[in-house]
């Protein structure tokens, strides 16, 4: 239950926001067009202010009442999505791009009720009553106050439009998750482009630029020296003015700034995923801009390095299972040996909760443990009989010789990961194994685990010279050989999931599984 009410808070949270910058800049308006109104550098009688806060509460209430409508008309499909049953695909990407136009949608929601619901009633029930002769207004002061009233809507809008562009970003990321979970797609634009750069630049620079100076303009023509403002001089209005002006223009180039480093940004953090290997990253498609179709073009590149990187990955698979294949059909009797230890190391390796990445070093590791022995002459490998001394010194010589065979893969890099696990896998615990005599947790961990693994399927494989033990049996072996052969916590691991979960089911699939 309380994961169902998180969309919901998403959701929630994006209203409160839109309300709250809302709030900011209808307040803004109407405190400088009612002031403007109500503080004039006239003479007014008592009724005649009267009118004037009279006609500005129409107005506001006109401007409420039209935003209002307006509002929850435009939120209303993302409201749906969020509250009702989705029951298609293609719902949630017409709600996807509604959303990405609802920057554009908040311009016309604040243009429109500014202008139609609060200056043109206010100019026009203004200009009726001077017409009647109830206001003593000069006309031109009625232009300037119309004037000013548009530039203050032109900065809001501004605002409005930067912090509703950050706003909706994770109501994008909510629907594209809803998406995916309920249909197995995610939503994209697709590189479509609602708002280009290049008008939102143009717009933003010309209302930056040009506030300033045509605010400081119209106080100039509203003639402040006549003004009512006690020990206030029309300097100290002069730099009020020139404040708030800049202050605009500096919040305004803050949020442009922020809109353009954002998608650029996140586009350098998902490169810098790809650069160390994490294959499995998108960028999200959170920009209406021309930035959509750079992640666009993104993520369809990595898609088609994905599938040439799978192409990769099972070329390299079948390559390790081939080398294997061929070292294990050089001896009948232990054909399937380096596929089973491989599956017996990935068994151990996930139980003692190594990283897939880990694992799959681990089985390529395993696979070619016994590479080596392809430089081990027949008569010695295949020797039904007790090998001499000398015989067993060239046998002992495989983990190095593996090495050496594997270290001429090019890259290097390739196989180095690798590399210990093949030297040290007939290394013991006790440090008296082969070839570099190590001693416990000095033996690389590729090399302990696959030497638990090797032996196990050694004891349980027949051999010419003698028959294979049963597997309880070489289960105690490893148990008596903890601490001294073996390495005590991989050997705990593998004999207890034996034990418990049913050895013979396990190990009937992975026969079935060998060559």
């Amino acid at each position: 239950m309380e994961g169902m009410n998180i969309p919901l808070t998403i959701y929630k949270t994006f209203v409160s926001r839109l309300l709250f910058m809302y709030a900011i800049g209808t307040v803004l308006a109407i405190a400088t067009v009612g002031g403007l109104m109500i503080f004039m550098p006239f003479s007014l009688e008592r009724q005649e202010r009267q009118i004037i806060i009279g006609i500005l509460a129409i107005s506001t209430c006109s401007m409420l009442i039209l935003e209002w409508l307006v509002f929850r008309l435009q939120l209303r499909p993302i409201r749906v999505a969020f509250y009702e049953e989705v029951e298609s695909y293609q719902t949630y990407q017409n709600v996807y791009y509604r959303t990405h136009r609802f920057p554009e949608l908040a311009v016309k929601r604040i243009i429109g009720p500014h202008l139609f619901g609060l200056m043109l009633p206010m100019v026009g029930l203004t200009v009726l009553f001077i017409h009647l002769g109830r206001l003593s207004i000069p006309y031109y002061y009625i232009v300037l106050v119309f004037v000013t009233g548009v530039l203050i809507v032109g900065m809001h809008t501004l605002i409005e439009f930067y912090s509703t562009y950050y706003f909706i970003r994770p109501v994008l990321l909510e629907l594209s998750a809803r998406s995916y979970a309920q249909f197995g797609k995610e939503l994209s634009l697709g590189g479509r482009v609602f708002f280009p750069l290049k008008r939102k630049l143009r717009w933003s620079f010309f209302l930056m630029g040009a506030f300033p100076l045509l605010l400081y303009s119209l106080s100039v023509q509203f003639g402040v020296e006549g003004w009512d403002l006690g020990r206030v001089t029309s300097w100290y209005w002069a730099i009020g003015v020139l404040t708030v002006g800049l202050g605009f223009s500096f919040i305004g180039s803050r949020l442009l700034t922020r809109e353009i480093v954002m998608p650029i940004q996140h586009l350098y953090e998902r490169m810098s995923d790809v650069q160390i290997g994490y294959m499995h990253t998108s960028a999200s498609d959170l920009f209406s801009d021309e930035f959509s179709r750079l992640v666009w073009g993104f993520n369809h590149m990595l898609r088609g390095i994905n599938v040439q990187h799978a192409r990769n990955n099972q070329l390299v698979e079948s390559y390790f299972a081939t080398l294997a294949a061929a070292l294990d059909a050089r001896d009948p009797y232990t054909a399937g040996h380096s596929l089973r230890v491989a599956d017996y190391a990935v068994l151990i390796g996930r139980l003692a909760k190594l990283s897939e990445e880990e694992i799959n070093e681990l089985r390529k590791s395993a696979l070619l443990h016994d590479i080596g022995k392809i430089g081990i002459r027949d008569s010695v490998l295949l020797k039904e009989g007790k090998l001499t001394d000398e015989e067993w010194e060239q046998v002992k010589d495989h983990p190095v010789l593996g090495e050496t065979i594997l270290r001429q893969v090019e890259p290097a890099s390739f196989m180095a990961l690798i590399l210990p696990g093949v030297r040290s896998h007939h290394e013991r615990y006790d440090g008296r194994g082969y070839p570099d005599a190590l001693k416990g947790e000095d033996i690389p961990l590729f090399g302990r685990i696959i030497a638990v693994a090797d032996a196990f399927d050694a004891m349980t494989s027949d051999r010419p010279y003698r028959a294979g033990l049963d597997r309880q049996t070489a289960l105690n072996i490893l148990e008596e050989g903890r601490g001294t052969q073996w390495d005590p916590y991989f050997v705990a691991l593998f004999v207890e999931r034996m034990r418990r979960d049913g050895f013979d089911e396990y190990t009937s699939d992975i026969r079935r599984t060998s060559p």
